[in-house]
């Protein structure tokens, strides 16, 4: 089921999630119109969202976030690297056109570098800029419940209500540039379903 409200549009033409919210549950055979796929290999498996080998192309919400919000989905690894990655507060068309790939957005990602490392990084995973959280590693074939939070100058997310990664940001990634979501990935295949966005 999708809800989603048509309200001030930006420049690129999308319209900001209302105050009842956003949901997408995935029961469809195709993408459809909400998604701004970059060039990943993203498609629609048994009502999950799938994707393997994105290398940084990420799927855009083509709604505009609000200011503060809570970003919910159930999330699930099937590789052993683990590596689940989302944007939150990017542009909604940007992508990877090389190796090297600065987001617009903070990039949340759990079990990455080999099931290695939790963080949330602003605009560069690999710069200095970023929090990382409590080791945890993603188990193969679990689904968790992720949850990305942010209110004030505070993006916080969560994975089934534990601390995944905190960042404080005292110039934050808001307004015009830095109000989409996105899924992305780089090799591992990675499952999502229930997204539901919720203005704070």
């Amino acid at each position: 089921m999708l809800l989603a409200t048509l309200a001030a549009c930006t420049p690129q033409g999308d319209p900001s999630i209302g105050a009842e919210g956003f949901r997408d549950d995935f029961e469809r055979e195709s993408l459809g119109d909400l998604w701004n796929n970059t060039g990943g290999p993203y498609r629609i498996v048994d009502g999950e969202l799938m994707v393997r080998g994105a290398r940084n192309k990420p799927l855009w919400l083509r709604r505009t976030l609000p200011r503060d919000v809570r970003i919910e989905l159930d999330v699930r690894s099937e590789s052993p690297e683990g590596d689940i990655k989302l944007e939150v507060f990017g542009d909604g068309t940007s992508r990877a056109t090389t190796d090297s790939y600065t987001a617009t957005s903070y990039v949340v990602i759990f079990g990455g570098w080999n099931n290695s490392t939790n963080l949330i990084a602003r605009l560069d995973e690999h710069g200095r800029d970023r929090a990382l959280g409590p080791r945890r590693r993603v188990e193969p074939g679990k689904t968790y419940r992720l949850v990305i939070e942010r209110r004030g100058d505070v993006v916080e997310a969560t994975v089934d209500g534990e601390l995944l990664a905190r960042m404080e940001d005292d110039e934050p990634l808001e307004g015009r540039g830095h109000d989409h979501f996105a899924f992305n990935d780089w090799q591992a295949e990675v499952y999502f379903d229930n997204l539901v966005i919720t203005p704070l």
